[in-house]
């Protein structure tokens, strides 16, 4: 069916402010005319009740009318802006509920690498970075990927440690799941041959026992802490880098709306939010997921998190999530798996990866947290992860919660139905290459070709009545959220519809951010936020989604962008 016989077909159920019980006539002039009226487009409101509209019109950054154009004209007066969009699509801004938006834009990395290079080439890199920040305590880099890492033909450490031994250096992997370092950051850390591995961290080894540089997971976090802490000035560098870089891309993106999926709150980053919304700084819609340190002290922590809960921080900021790690990921073989791995980076015996948080870890801070008011966004990538968060979540929690589960990479077939059944939101990341069918066969090595099959199984999920949310976790993908949508519906047997995809970018993920009410949708009632797009989604391939531009955003009816 075309978009104008979708509409065409709609338009019947449209309300006005009369047909809704308003009384035009009796209305002050001042009451009855809108501030912006939206006229001649193509309105995809993500409304079942009334799908598409041609018209719109707002007031004091909220919606008043949705419908037909010639009833949009009766609210038209001397000082109300006319837009004619001559067919433009508009649709509700886009909900990016897991996104790191601080530590990705900010400028404390030194340098990057490529994902794939030789021994010479990367110490060539860093010798240059060396050589360009003298001054600095910490070298810090990013960008190798793992498997390439561990391919080369010396010892990750010894690599390092041949351009220096007198300065740390570490450098994150292009997934942030591990760090690779020297010698010095090994002893600043305090990490040597007889340390043990941390929770939800591995050590990696050489066969002789020696550490090897590259820290797995928690291991490495807890070293990065150190460098960012000894660099210092982390906030600054957070604030400069979301105003000047972060927001004003998102908002290009037609992005409204974030959660930020791991705020460490032990290093400022919740204060360096406060601050952004204290200036007025935030043109978007923002909630925080406080990252439950695996390493602390659970009473203590526990604790610290209830302070800091404020669902009401401003009217652009939630402090009301909760982000907690249950396993790693699959590339470096520590995501939690039913079965054990076929091949293991961590050479552990019978390795099924590794827990962050147990399940009944788990069960205690939902129990203690929930309460207050959290919801809890939670990492599991592998089939036994995400089967012990369902877990947890079914023996304690109260059913009004609304907890998500984020990447659901390998899912058992039998837990499908449990997110429905529990109320808990199935978070994906699609946009990156990586998670398309193409590319699933990459994991035979590690997981055999049964559980390599059907990787982010979001058609799977939706089929089982599973509230689906699409975000980026950018940086580690894009976070356009057109190539999103376009790999959403191209990644048979897991693809699902245009409409879903978008309901999954815009209402669903403001039912995760508990906005459901006030944005997501186009509807008389709500605040207007909303983007308008070059070309029309239901007229194209998933080809050209990916190069969609967005023309406008608004946010409570002004334009941000």
């Amino acid at each position: 069916m075309s978009t104008k016989m979708m509409m065409t077909t709609t338009f019947a159920l449209t309300c006005t402010l009369v047909a809704c019980g308003g009384n035009m006539n009796s209305l002050s002039e001042a009451t009855l005319y809108a501030d912006q009226v939206f006229d001649n487009a193509s309105i995809y409101t993500v409304n079942e009740s009334q799908p598409w509209a041609e018209a719109m019109a707002t007031k004091n950054g909220k919606i008043i009318f949705v419908g037909r154009s010639e009833e949009a004209s009766k609210l038209i007066g001397p000082k109300t802006v006319i837009h004619d969009l001559d067919g433009k699509m508009v649709m509700p801004g886009i909900h990016d509920v897991h996104i790191h938006p601080l530590e990705s834009a900010s400028d404390a990395t030194h340098f990057s690498l490529p994902e794939y290079a030789s021994v010479a080439e990367y110490q060539d890199i860093v010798a240059d970075a060396l050589a360009k920040n003298p001054s600095v305590p910490w070298l810090i880099g990013y960008g190798h990927n793992i498997d390439g890492l561990l391919a080369l033909s010396q010892s990750p450490r010894i690599i390092l440690d041949e351009v220096s031994t007198e300065r740390p250096i570490i450098i994150m992997e292009q997934t942030s799941h591990s760090m690779w370092v020297n010698s010095k950051a090994l002893a600043l850390a305090n990490l040597n041959q007889a340390s043990n591995d941390p929770i939800g961290g591995v050590l990696g080894r050489t066969q002789a026992g020696h550490l090897d540089g590259v820290l797995y997971d928690n291991a490495g976090n807890l070293v990065m802490d150190i460098a960012m802490q000894a660099i210092g000035s982390e906030g600054e560098r957070n604030y400069q880098g979301f105003v000047e870089y972060t927001q004003p891309e998102l908002l290009k993106h037609g992005v409204t709306s974030i959660s930020d999926a791991r705020v460490y709150w032990q290093r400022g980053q919740l204060d360096t939010w406060q601050q952004l919304a204290h200036d007025g700084a935030l043109n978007l819609r923002v909630s925080l997921g406080l990252w439950a340190y695996p390493d602390a002290n659970d009473a203590r922590q526990i604790e610290e998190l209830k302070k800091r809960y404020n669902a009401n921080y401003s009217p652009m900021l939630k402090v009301d999530q909760i982000k907690v790690y249950m396993d790693g990921i699959l590339v470096n073989t520590t995501a939690a798996m039913k079965a054990p791995y076929q091949e293991s980076w961590l050479e552990l015996p019978e390795d099924k990866g590794l827990n962050y948080f147990t399940q009944a870890r788990l069960e205690k801070y939902l129990d203690a947290l929930e309460p207050v008011g959290f919801d809890f966004n939670i990492h599991g990538i592998g089939d036994r992860g995400i089967h012990e968060a369902l877990n947890a979540i079914e023996n304690v929690t109260s059913g009004k919660a609304r907890h998500r589960i984020t990447h659901v990479e390998v899912v058992d077939p039998l837990d499908y139905k449990r997110f429905k059944q529990l109320g808990v939101i199935a978070d994906a990341q699609v946009a990156g290459d990586f998670t398309q069918p193409a590319h699933w066969s990459e994991m035979e090595p590690l997981l055999g070709a049964e559980r390599a099959d059907h990787l982010v199984p979001i058609a799977s999920l939706a089929d089982n009545g599973a509230t689906l949310t699409l975000s980026s976790d950018w940086n580690v993908s894009s976070l356009n959220p057109f190539i999103g949508i376009a790999n959403a519906l191209s990644r048979a047997p897991e693809s699902i519809s245009l409409e879903e995809a978008i309901k999954a970018y815009t209402l669903s993920g403001a039912y995760a951010m508990r906005q459901e009410n006030k944005v997501g949708s186009l509807e008389i009632g709500k605040e207007a936020d909303f983007i308008i797009l070059d070309k029309n989604l239901f007229e194209l391939t998933p080809a050209q989604i990916k190069r969609v531009n967005v023309l406008n955003t608004y946010v409570k009816g002004e334009r941000k962008y």
